[in-house]
């Protein structure tokens, strides 16, 4: 534990001491130069260890990627297009597909309205019942995704019938006279897909809830008043003075969401490993790269991952645009 502590220490301050190291270098260099070639030049240096890691980091594995999609399971020989029509013609991938879609479809407009609904309600709290509930609603953010996925595994564990049940909903559902029920394997309806949303939801309301709460403070309180004194009851302030306000933080955490539930993998990997048609886009990635070992497969999902986000993304820059337009 002691080396492990040291090595985090000597790591962190390698990397700060080598970043000081680096931008003491540019600044000298930057002195060598005249005046106002120095003047010209210093802000490009200061810049450039930070494009460098966006090349080296990102533009680079992108276009490796791109390649390997081409390629066969080794990386070695070109075969076009076949990763993806393989892919895309298989049932299971389409299923798949069909799983993540369903992710994108309901975390993240339930995600935003609970977030959205906690944060009016407890704003409603004294301050330090206020700062109490919000804290424990935000507690789930500070447990990693394995973490809670292995906490609901206990939720949903189930035992042959007769034997003392340790999960708590069929431990619930026994002292009813109910039989176990294996939740995670079913499928009918999606269920099983809907109980792994739940897990996602527990840790990702509290990050909902603390940014529209912020918003939703944030908003002047004449409009509402003006509102009021017009006639409107609280349901037309809320819905016709407050959400439009606070549409931005609203769009933010949208997007924000709906990009992490894409690449959602640890929930489904940890709980059921895509079995009982509860796969995603991004376990499949992972059982083709580590499992089946096609390189070639594994890149194809990534970069039919990465044209699904560049809209999003490409829609998100233009709305921040238009904030900063209007702000």
């Amino acid at each position: 534990m002691a080396s492990k502590i040291l090595i985090a220490i000597v790591t962190v301050l390698a990397g700060i001491g080598g970043a000081l190291a680096l931008y003491w270098l540019l600044n000298k260099l930057a002195g060598l130069l005249p005046n106002k070639t120095e003047e010209r030049v210093k802000p490009y240096l200061f810049i450039l260890p930070a494009y460098l890691a966006i090349f080296v980091f990102l533009i680079y594995p992108t276009i490796q990627t791109l390649f390997d999609s081409f390629r066969d399971a080794s990386s070695s020989g070109v075969v076009g297009l076949e990763n993806y029509t393989e892919l895309l013609t298989s049932s299971d991938f389409r299923d798949t597909i069909f799983n993540t879609f369903l992710w994108m479809l309901i975390v993240p407009i339930v995600s935003v309205v609970l977030g959205l609904a906690i944060a009016v309600l407890t704003d409603r709290l004294k301050p330090q019942t206020e700062k109490l509930a919000k804290t424990i609603i935000f507690m789930p953010m500070a447990i990693s995704v394995v973490g809670a996925a292995v906490v609901w595994n206990f939720i949903y564990e189930v035992r042959p019938a007769g034997q003392p049940q340790i999960g708590l909903l069929n431990a619930l559902g026994g002292a009813v006279g109910l039989d176990p029920i294996a939740w995670l394997e079913q499928s009918t309806l999606h269920l099983n897909s809907l109980l792994l949303m739940v897990v996602l939801l527990w840790g990702q309301v509290g990050f909902s809830m603390v940014l529209l709460s912020a918003a939703v403070k944030g908003v002047p309180v004449d409009t509402m008043e003006a509102a009021r004194i017009d006639g409107a009851n609280e349901k037309q302030t809320f819905f016709q003075v407050v959400v439009p306000q606070i549409k931005g933080t609203i769009i933010t955490v949208y997007v924000t969401v709906i990009i992490g539930v894409m690449k959602i993998f640890d929930i489904v990997y940890v709980m059921t490993n895509g079995n009982f048609n509860t796969n995603v886009v991004g376990n499949e990635f992972w059982n083709q790269f580590s499992t089946f070992f096609h390189n070639g497969r594994a890149a194809a999902i990534v970069v039919m991952l990465m044209i699904a986000v560049i809209p999003i993304m490409i829609y998100q820059v233009r709305h921040f645009r238009a904030e900063e337009a209007n702000a």
